[in-house]
């Protein structure tokens, strides 16, 4: 889609203005998808299966014609805004950016979040012979038909916290680095987030929503897997304070108003 196109689309009055900016990227479970410019993009660009394979040769020449697309776009913009963006000092920007990368790095809650993925990748790893078993369990239930059993349902939680808990784990560490150095971003106009919401604040309300969700899916699983209880107890006190911590970082973060998600409709209630 050239940047004509992305104009275009983006004049769309059914579409919700940044719904994108404050997502979990999970589209598959979205009820904003038709109504997304991110989504309806994505579904021009790649409607062609072979587009959507890492691994296909059309997949990467559909990704750099859409990098090409965005750069002139983004040139064009700031065009008109007054700024040569070929006269910034890039040496300087990619110091900057680096230092306050490494600032966010050096955070308590972005490490704690980072050591959950290891967590994560740990319990999964050490509970797969369980899950086999748990799977044999279940398939032994459905084929003896016992009364008050619901294996098929049993399996398909599992299997739905499991997603969850894999959705998460890298997103939470990825929301809360974008928080983090847009909040080092904000300190440069002060100003400018007196008048309109903090984006670092819509970022950490995304990563507090992965915690909340996978808060719960842990909870779920620790029910199915009581030999493993003990660890899933660390992981839920990790998450929860690593949920208190992101609360006192961004106290503003769980009122932001994402568009779309958080807004109430004219006549649709709460």
């Amino acid at each position: 889609m050239d940047r004509k196109k992305i104009r275009e689309a983006a004049q769309d009055p059914r579409l919700i203005p940044g719904i994108y900016n404050y997502c979990d990227r999970w589209c598959e479970r979205c009820p904003f998808t038709s109504r997304c410019l991110n989504y309806a993009m994505s579904e021009e660009e790649f409607a062609d299966p072979e587009t959507r394979d890492i691994h296909n040769e059309a997949f990467w020449k559909k990704m750099s014609e859409l990098l090409q697309g965005t750069i002139e776009m983004l040139y064009e913009m700031a065009r008109e805004a007054g700024i040569d963006l070929d006269e910034l000092d890039k040496e300087a920007a990619i110091q900057e950016e680096e230092s306050r990368r490494e600032k966010a790095e050096n955070q308590e809650c972005s490490q704690a979040a980072n050591a959950y993925i290891t967590k994560v990748n740990d319990w999964l790893n050490a509970a797969d012979p369980l899950m086999k078993e748990k799977e044999t369990e279940l398939l032994d239930k459905a084929r003896l038909n016992l009364p008050n059993c619901d294996p098929l349902g049993e399996a398909k939680e599992i299997k739905e916290m499991a997603e969850i808990v894999r959705w998460y784990q890298h997103q939470i560490y990825v929301k809360l680095m974008r928080a983090l150095q847009g909040r080092e971003d904000e300190k440069d106009d002060p100003d400018l987030w007196e008048e309109f919401p903090k984006d670092s604040d819509g970022s950490a309300k995304v990563a507090l929503i992965g915690i909340d969700r996978s808060i719960a899916a842990w909870g779920k699983l620790r029910g199915h897997f009581p030999e493993r209880e003990s660890e899933v107890l660390d992981i839920l006190i990790h998450l929860d304070r690593l949920r208190k911590n992101v609360e006192k970082e961004f106290p503003e973060a769980r009122s932001f108003i994402r568009p779309g998600f958080d807004e109430i409709e004219p006549g649709k209630g709460k």
